[in-house]
């Protein structure tokens, strides 16, 4: 077997590359690191001896850990928030060890903002909403070679079908994705963005004065009958009450992120990773939050896809 150093230090030459890779695949940042961290386990328990292109290996490998992430969402219907990993996985990397051996490689490192801002904003939300729109055979015939010129006859090992069924996978995808991102789509998320990254800010901070700026002054919220104590759907109105109750809520929002929630940017409280909120925005054109909607009730969450966006941490 290789020397693991020297693993190490060829798997971080190729770190960026695949964390693009699986981005676009997954449109999370923290799933994508998964991806690549799952990546790294398996490249450190095999036999090297015989990979004659270790790039090309290393993609292949995330391509296939992304394909799996996205049919398990699927056959859930859910978007995994927080930690998805294989447990397996996870158990070895918090030893230090790839699976059957004490070894040391790269760390999970932790996330850099900036670093995750850039992978959004090479993708674009609108885009990641179009693709998340795809079915995971079609989104990764797409992505890897539209995006990243994989040959198709590699990309049909990967899928486990032939070139030419490949092919069409990506065709059709192509046919969906051609013309987004739309421009007034993009201006629509970019504002939804905006306004949510501002309230989770004053949110947090306490700040009232900057909160009741945000809303609309006939801004309505409402909460189903899970998020309220009593076990009874909550209205309030006005800016003045709902800036009121998002800073005595301050405290959740330390636990919450911003988040595409379907086709929109939303806010998700999962502290630990385990979802149990989320707050859907309605924002005018002059960028004022006119309506909130938060969902606790555990179908609704589940039917949702979410894909956790870099500003919010």
């Amino acid at each position: 077997m290789a020397d693991n150093d020297w693993l190490a230090r060829v798997f971080e030459e190729h770190r960026d590359h695949l964390r693009g890779v699986a981005f676009r695949l997954l449109g999370s940042a923290t799933d994508a690191d998964d991806a690549v961290q799952d990546a790294w386990l398996r490249l450190a328990a095999a036999d090297t001896s015989d990979i004659g292109n270790l790039g090309g290996w290393l993609t292949t490998v995330v391509a296939r850990v992304s394909l799996n992430m996205l049919r398990s969402r699927r056959h859930r219907q859910e978007e995994p928030v927080g930690d998805a990993w294989p447990a397996a996985a996870e158990d070895a990397v918090r030893a230090g060890a790839t699976p059957g051996a004490r070894q040391s490689g790269p760390a999970h490192q932790a996330v850099d903002p900036a670093d995750e801002a850039m992978l959004a904003e090479s993708v674009g939300l609108a885009l990641l909403v179009v693709l998340d729109a795809l079915a995971p055979a079609e989104r990764l015939a797409f992505v890897l070679h539209d995006m990243f010129a994989m040959p198709f006859s590699e990309v049909a090992a990967v899928l486990g079908r032939s070139p030419e069924a490949t092919r069409q996978l990506a065709s059709r995808a192509r046919r969906r994705v051609r013309g987004a991102p739309d421009p007034g789509r993009a201006s629509d998320l970019a504002r939804q963005r905006e306004a949510a990254a501002a309230f989770l800010a004053a949110s947090r901070g306490g700040d009232l004065a900057a909160l009741v700026a945000l809303l609309d002054a006939d801004v309505t919220l409402t909460a189903d009958a899970f998020v309220v104590p009593a076990g009874h759907p909550a209205e309030l109105h006005g800016a003045a009450a709902v800036a009121r109750g998002a800073v005595m809520a301050s405290a959740r929002s330390g636990q919450s992120q911003l988040a595409l929630v379907d086709d929109s940017v939303g806010i998700v409280f999962a502290p630990g990773g385990r979802l149990q909120a989320v707050l859907a925005f309605t924002v005018s054109r002059a960028g004022r939050i006119t309506a909130i909607d938060i969902i606790a009730d555990p179908g609704r969450l589940r039917r949702f896809r979410l894909a956790l966006l870099p500003g919010g941490e």
